[in-house]
């Protein structure tokens, strides 16, 4: 593996501005817990084969990360962001606000989300959209009517599914896999119930029946997990009949503790991720302060290591712990190589 040597000059430090990051000799990065063993493993292969310290990779949630991202341009502040979904207006507004003004923005490949439950307990094998709404949603549609949530079980709704209590454990608002789970599975759920239906019809606006859909029950029932994905698996390590959300590469590092459910009939792999069969799968991204590249040593090389081919690619390390390689890979690259910044293609 050919590495390629940092060109630090004191002519490129004198480049970046006063209040830009001082020298500091390893990549910090924070954010997504679905990112995380991606970013470790990379981190590690970078440090054994280049000449650069070991990137320090810690987890939080899309949110924390990209929130730690925005406090400014520094060697106090983080170099990179995870994030298992796209980064919002306000976040780049807060970062601009905070002098964070050019952000790379590197989509690494795709992911699904699945549901899996213990795996000596009850047959959770097939769910629907519909199915997760009507269990977790705050309110539901029965006999034609909009109502507080009144299932105890699974079966109450779906004859098929098991006679236990429900007991999900959904990712907490600040991971961005909560903003993919409500959206692909809540709202589709609400909609194939006709639920948003009844909302409209009801008076309430689309904007405002759509987050009516995505409001989750607040009984018990549905537990936000604010943690990463080892919280959820202990929460159904320690009860049988409990459904967790994973990405699915955590979910395949642990099949020897949890059974899949498919979602639509589809199952979730690989393969059916990449052929955009399974219906719950999002995009992964990591994001670069560009104000840091050529300060902090080896931030541009992890980077362009990071989505090699021999990294990244379908036959790549990432791919056996559930990474769908993109096929704009090569795009990607030659974005981290030329450092071309959000809305400079514009």
């Amino acid at each position: 593996m050919q590495s390629v040597k940092l060109a630090a000059s004191a002519l490129a430090i004198a480049a970046v501005s006063a209040s830009a990051a001082a020298a500091r000799d390893n990549v910090q990065i924070a954010g997504s817990s679905t990112v995380l063993p991606y970013a470790s493993i990379v981190a590690e292969a970078f440090g054994e084969n280049f000449g650069f310290p070991t990137p320090v990779v810690e987890s939080g949630g899309s949110s924390a990360g990209l929130k730690r991202f925005c406090e400014g341009v520094g060697e106090n502040t983080i170099d990179i962001a995870n994030a298992s979904r796209a980064i919002r207006e306000k976040e780049i507004a807060a970062c601009a606000d905070a002098g964070v003004t050019d952000i790379i923005e590197v989509r690494i490949g795709y992911d699904g989300i699945v549901f899996a439950s213990q795996k000596t307990g009850p047959e959770f094998t097939a769910f629907e959209p519909a199915d997760l709404y009507n269990a977790l949603a705050e309110q539901v549609l029965v006999d034609g009517e909009m109502k507080p949530n009144p299932y105890n079980t699974w079966a109450e709704f779906n004859a098929e599914l098991p006679d236990v209590e429900i007991a999900a454990f959904i990712p907490g608002t600040k991971h961005g896999t909560r903003e993919v789970f409500e959206e692909k599975v809540l709202l589709q759920g609400c909609e194939d119930t006709g639920a948003m239906q009844a909302m409209i019809d009801g008076g309430m606006s689309e904007d405002d029946a759509e987050g009516a859909c995505m409001a989750v029950r607040t009984d018990g029932k549905s537990v936000d997990i604010d943690g990463d994905y080892t919280e959820t698996l202990a929460r159904i390590d320690s009860n049988a009949n409990g459904v967790g959300v994973f990405g699915l590469a955590f979910y395949e590092n642990n099949t020897d503790k949890l059974k899949v459910a498919t979602m639509s009939g589809v199952e979730p792999t690989t393969e059916t991720i990449a052929e955009g069969e399974y219906p719950v799968s999002r995009p992964l991204f990591f994001y670069i302060k560009k104000a840091h590249i050529g300060v902090i040593p080896g931030l541009k090389e992890f980077a362009e290591f990071f989505v090699s081919d021999e990294i990244a690619g379908p036959s790549g390390p990432l791919a056996n712990y559930g990474l769908v390689s993109d096929p704009e890979l090569a795009a990607t690259q030659a974005q981290v190589s030329e450092e071309e910044t959000m809305g400079s293609n514009m």
